[in-house]
């Protein structure tokens, strides 16, 4: 059988061109958007303090935190849902003050290679003599805050923050904002004994 392209096409071929506009009409719909960026929402409960004696100072500290004495001058304050730990550390001022206060300094700012930035804020309460300054690191570094605070005359305590997992402060800034607000409070409720 040959095909006779004189002839006209029967009814169905005729209507093919229509259908085919239809189906192209019929498939438009509204543009395909690219989702929004989203960010992680974590929520963490609110602090209730708890109060904790050393032989040197005494503190209020997040009652989610386990805490761990290593010996009579150190301890560490775990937080095992966001993987992190608060290391604090007790000295003796002696007559090294300068020192004290020049290696906090330094082992601060020693985060500095990774950072994207480093906020000091200093800390004063004059009515309990605790005295002191706060860390705030940004960027991909080690730690994402460090403190100290002193008497100025026998007491001297640090501290910093820590993850157990490799620095992603995109991924680790909702448990970093929390935990800072941890270390302020630790800071105020600070007593020398």
């Amino acid at each position: 059988m040959f095909l006779n392209f004189r002839q006209k096409p029967s009814w169905p071929l005729r209507l093919l061109p229509l259908m085919s506009v239809l189906v192209v009409l019929s498939s438009c719909k509204e543009d395909v958007l690219p989702k929004p960026k989203a960010e992680l929402r974590l929520e963490y409960p609110n602090p209730e303090p708890v109060k904790f004696d050393t032989d040197y100072f005494s503190f209020r500290y997040n009652g989610l935190a386990k805490v761990k004495n290593t010996n009579a001058s150190s301890l560490t304050l775990e937080y095992p849902e966001m993987k992190g730990e608060i290391f604090i550390n007790y000295k003796s001022v002696e007559t090294n003050l300068q020192k004290l206060l020049s290696d906090a300094q330094k082992f601060s700012y020693e985060h500095s290679v990774k950072a994207d930035g480093i906020l000091e804020q200093p800390f004063i309460n004059s009515d309990d003599k605790v005295y002191g300054m706060f860390y705030e690191v940004s960027g991909d570094a080690a730690s994402q805050a460090q403190f100290y605070v002193t008497d100025s005359t026998e007491h001297f305590v640090t501290g910093s923050l820590y993850f157990y997992t490799k620095p992603n402060y995109d991924s680790i800034y909702p448990a970093a904002v929390y935990l800072r607000k941890d270390i302020r409070a630790i800071m105020e409720s600070l007593q020398w004994k």
